[in-house]
């Protein structure tokens, strides 16, 4: 799911287990880590921390 959402550069929101709400499009991850992108700015972000992802598009 992950991979398809990155290739087809699908806006996703991404809930930490700690409530946090994040938005952007997924452009790299690896087995640890998501690399998120949004307004030019990136944030990697580990996979331990996410709770929920949920992609805007079906």
């Amino acid at each position: 799911m992950v991979n398809n959402v990155r290739k087809a550069k699908v806006p996703v929101t991404i809930f930490l287990m700690n409530g946090v709400k994040l938005q952007g499009v997924i452009t790299w991850f690896d087995n640890f880590c998501v690399l998120l992108r949004r307004d030019g700015q990136s944030q990697l972000v580990y996979k331990h921390a996410i709770s929920t992802v949920m992609p805007s598009q079906p």
